[in-house]
């Protein structure tokens, strides 16, 4: 029989490098399948420039040079977990459940990689480990990505859309009794770069972006790159970026600070194409606390924006991976043909024993 009650510890790292979110949260559901949930201690473990540097240059590493990284990440990722379970002395977890952090994602050559979902973590931190979620969507022709909807589906279903503002813009909805789910556009991963340049590490409520002016050509440029013709089941990753985008981007002599304000017009551009007018939405990921962009999204189309909790805004892939570790341990489907395009919709992720 399964249990009713669950006590996770959801990790997450994502593409804009803000850095690891650990969240424990306590899972309930019903005898009618109605999932609930509790988001009890949470905190950001931010990158130190070294790591940051890493991580970024990984995407160039060979393979075998890939290797002994995977293995050092591992082990930081595992000392990390560790030190936040002794700091607040979580008892009685039954799993740890981690996304890792993508390095490569290129589900046209069937390709998705996660450093930090090697079996020795389980043995790192001595807790049951479920991890790797994507890897087996793209091998059933899958995108290995989004993840996350089948939590919006689950949690968050009082809402027309989920919208998280993350590295990567994606949005998450029901049609026809199926959820749909893709990657709109690249957010703070191109945002944060821009911002860095200037000594910040974002653009903290849309300031700079409000301050500068938006160039025209680099906004039509932009808005005609082709991904955004594509129809889903479709995803970004920061390769993507590096071949289209930041080209652009770079080969316009505009100022930084005019630049950020046109991506940061072309993003609220590009996200209010993809909403039905008057709809409610739930918006969180770091890209949430930008005011500016929630206001010009708004500009192009009547929404009722739901922003939650800070906790929340801040945690919810963390509390979304801690759920798919959930389904994974009782067996049900935690991945949707529906969103990612692969064969069927299935039970992903790996699980390691201590």
């Amino acid at each position: 029989m399964k249990q009713n009650n669950y006590h996770i510890l959801g990790v997450m790292s994502g593409t804009s490098l803000d850095g690891i979110d650990l969240a424990e949260v306590r899972f309930t559901v019903s005898e009618k399948d109605v999932w609930s949930f509790e988001i009890a201690i949470a905190e950001t473990i931010a990158y130190s420039t070294v790591w940051k540097n890493s991580l970024q240059e990984a995407l160039s590493y060979s393979e075998e040079k890939m290797k002994g990284f995977n293995i050092q990440y591992t082990e930081f990722l595992g000392e990390v977990i560790s030190s936040f379970i002794e700091k607040h002395q979580l008892k009685n977890i039954d799993a740890v459940c981690s996304h890792g952090h993508t390095i490569w994602h290129q589900p046209e050559n069937e390709l998705t990689f996660q450093i930090g979902n090697l079996p020795e973590i389980a043995s790192i931190i001595n807790q049951k480990v479920i991890c790797d979620f994507r890897v087996q969507d793209v091998a059933l022709g899958g995108n290995g990505a989004p993840l996350v909807p089948i939590g919006d589906r689950l949690l968050f279903n009082e809402y027309d859309y989920c919208l998280n503002l993350g590295g990567f813009a994606n949005i998450s909805f029901e049609l026809e009794g199926k959820r749909i789910a893709y990657d709109i556009s690249p957010v703070n991963i191109v945002l944060n770069a821009l911002t860095e340049k200037l000594g910040f590490p974002f653009d903290d409520g849309g300031k700079f972006a409000s301050n500068g002016i938006v160039n025209n050509n680099l906004f039509q440029e932009l808005n005609a790159l082709k991904y955004y013709c594509e129809n889903p089941p479709k995803s970004l990753g920061l390769e993507w970026v590096q071949e289209y985008m930041s080209p652009l981007i770079e080969a316009s002599e505009i100022s930084i600070l005019d630049k950020i304000a046109t991506v940061t017009e072309h993003v609220a551009f590009q996200l209010a194409n993809n909403f039905e007018e008057y709809s409610s939405v739930l918006v969180t990921g770091g890209g949430t606390f930008n005011s500016y962009l929630l206001q010009r999204i708004q500009f192009y189309k009547k929404l009722d924006l739901k922003v939650p909790s800070e906790k929340l805004i801040e945690f919810k892939e963390a509390l979304i991976f801690g759920l798919l570790g959930v389904l994974k341990l009782r067996n049900e489907i935690n991945c949707l043909s529906s969103v990612t395009g692969a064969d069927k919709d299935h039970c992903a992720g790996f699980v390691f024993e201590q």
